[in-house]
């Protein structure tokens, strides 16, 4: 059984002899090894236990505590093996909305509370070492990850809400053609559409294409506007609130598989009126409804055609009941506040078109 412990976040002056001295008395202590990081990180440490009773009682009495004014992080230690471990089969939770001071020791010691952690990480910008603002906990058992989605969605790590969910496999590797297409840092695809774009095209879902399992891939980026699905065509637009949570959701959920179905995700088309579309097209025209820009707002029309609005007497025909073969009716009979010299105008008109030949075989 695990003894071992690690002991993170510590300010440099503390030393192997004072950890003993402080975790002693919870119980007797095997050993404490100190690792001072030559990159300039905070150093840490591992105490081992001689019982593992005591080596659990360390997590609740001295995970936060302040030694040398810094607040430690206790967890149980990962032994370089059990880091190379398959994982695949466990259950990875995934952890979004993290504010940029969340590291990886923060979020383990979050959610230790819910069960045996196998694996856990922030993920990090390879070309700038920065957090991408999400993060993956792994669990051994499925009962602890699924208290762990439904009790952490929505708490307060550091000075954001966080965003719990099933995280999305990611598929097997690539052959050496498939694998030369670059994968986009989160700053990449940031900078990929303007500010105002916060529409993401999720293509490539043929089977089992809904609402719901878009909404349930999506959510833990941000708060979702609106989604529209195209089962027969296999792709869907998703709306975020922000143009930086739909970054996220873009760099998070590309290439990886949704129902058995690799996708495919990038920014919408964006558009020059804001009122053309209720909603960005993707970059192909793969987009084949919207809402359009008339005066009949809300009204919708398949592929952004608008039926005209004649006018007839200051009001539109199709909105007053008018078919098209009113249009030939005589005024007069039309509005009886009306003249019928007009009419007699077009039974001129009428005379000059027959006499000339136009129309002959037409009735009127």
């Amino acid at each position: 059984m695990k003894e071992e412990m690690y002991v993170g976040n510590l300010s440099r002056d503390v030393t192997e002899a004072l950890i003993l001295e402080l975790f002693s008395q919870i119980g007797p202590c095997k050993s404490c090894k100190m690792i001072v990081d030559t990159a300039g990180h905070d150093p840490y440490c591992f105490v081992e236990f001689y019982e593992h009773r005591h080596a659990t009682a360390t997590i609740a009495a001295m995970n936060g505590r302040k030694i040398l004014g810094k607040e430690v992080k206790v967890n149980w230690a990962t032994t370089p093996t059990s880091q190379k471990k398959d994982t695949s089969s466990h259950f990875h939770v995934f952890v979004g909305d993290l504010s940029p001071e969340i590291t990886t020791d923060d979020i383990k010691a979050a959610f230790a509370p819910f069960g045996k952690i196998s694996d856990c990480r922030v993920v990090k910008d390879m070309a700038t070492g920065k957090s991408k603002g999400y993060g993956f906990v792994s669990f051994f058992n499925k009962w602890d990850a699924e208290n762990a989605i439904q009790q952490m969605g929505g708490q307060w790590l550091g000075g954001r809400q966080i965003r719990t969910n099933w995280a999305t496999r990611k598929p097997a590797p690539k052959t050496t053609n498939e694998s030369n297409s670059k994968q986009l840092s989160f700053d990449e695809v940031l900078n990929q559409s303007s500010l105002s774009n916060c529409t993401v095209y999720c293509g490539g879902v043929t089977q089992g294409l809904t609402e719901q399992l878009m909404r349930q891939t999506f959510s833990p980026f941000g708060q979702i506007m609106e989604i529209r699905v195209f089962p027969e065509k296999g792709y869907s637009f998703v709306r975020f609130n922000s143009h930086e949570a739909a970054a996220h959701a873009i760099v998070s959920v590309n290439g990886t598989s949704i129902e058995g179905n690799i996708v495919k995700c990038y920014w919408g088309k964006e558009t020059t009126d804001i009122n053309t579309l209720s909603f960005a097209a993707q970059p192909y025209n793969q987009w084949g409804q919207w809402y359009s820009n008339t005066q009949q707002i809300g009204q919708y029309v398949p592929n952004g055609w608008q039926v005209p609005s004649y006018g007839v007497y200051g009001q539109a025909w199709d909105q007053q009941g008018y078919n098209v073969f009113s249009m030939l009716q005589p005024p007069c009979l039309q509005d009886s506040s009306n003249v019928c010299l007009t009419y007699l105008q077009m039974q001129m008109l009428l005379c000059i078109f027959l006499h000339f030949g136009i129309g002959r075989d037409k009735s009127v």
